[in-house]
């Protein structure tokens, strides 16, 4: 009797962090659709062929999302590929201010990684960076093996977060990440975001 306790108790728990971890991507999403729709709307009547190809790149962005909506984990390249799309949205709207170097190791594009992982880290680092600014700002993303671990980091150059303030009570990309990683790895994950040099920094 004790043992079935046990089993029905562990699915009870596996059931419970299945629908928070649904529930986490579900409030991920409409942020970067947001986004997306607010640039097209500024080119339209500007620039209407440019508006075009937004649309396209928005409609490949929603495909790859799509794909992997049943997935909490996915290959890198697969992720990369939504972050690619992501980007071709946000450099049409910030133009040469956004600079983002995207860079990952030959042996890491089949290592497993949680789905909607890097957009909503990177769309952090363009929202609270220097993307906004005249001067512009880059963001640098890193990905490599360690051992038997993957290393991930989202670097902004901007001005920080400012002095005691809570980082995972303003919108919900850091805060969905860092539940996110804690119901799928539990103890098995490192975890950090904060002020670096003269910027800001998640490592993961």
């Amino acid at each position: 009797v004790t043992r079935q306790r046990e089993v029905r108790t562990a699915q009870l728990e596996r059931g419970l962090a299945q629908a928070e971890l649904r529930n986490l991507r579900l409030q991920l999403q409409p942020h970067f659709l947001f986004n997306a729709l607010n640039t097209i709307s500024s080119t339209m009547y500007d620039d209407p062929r440019s508006a075009d190809r937004l649309i396209g790149q928005l409609s490949q962005l929603l495909r790859l999302s799509l794909r992997t909506s049943h997935a909490q984990e996915v290959p890198l390249r697969e992720e990369l590929d939504v972050l690619n799309c992501y980007l071709g949205l946000m450099t049409a709207r910030f133009g040469s201010r956004l600079r983002v170097n995207v860079a990952t190791m030959p042996d890491v594009s089949d290592a497993l990684v949680p789905s909607l992982l890097l957009q909503p880290l990177v769309e952090n680092a363009i929202r609270h960076g220097n993307a906004s600014r005249a001067t512009g700002g880059a963001i640098d993303v890193h990905v490599e093996r360690v051992g038997a671990s993957l290393h991930l980091s989202v670097t902004d150059d901007g001005p920080g977060a400012p002095a005691n303030a809570d980082i995972f009570a303003t919108g919900i990309g850091l805060s969905a990440t860092r539940d996110r990683l804690r119901l799928l790895y539990r103890n098995n994950h490192r975890f950090s975001a904060g002020n670096h040099g003269p910027g800001f920094a998640v490592n993961i």
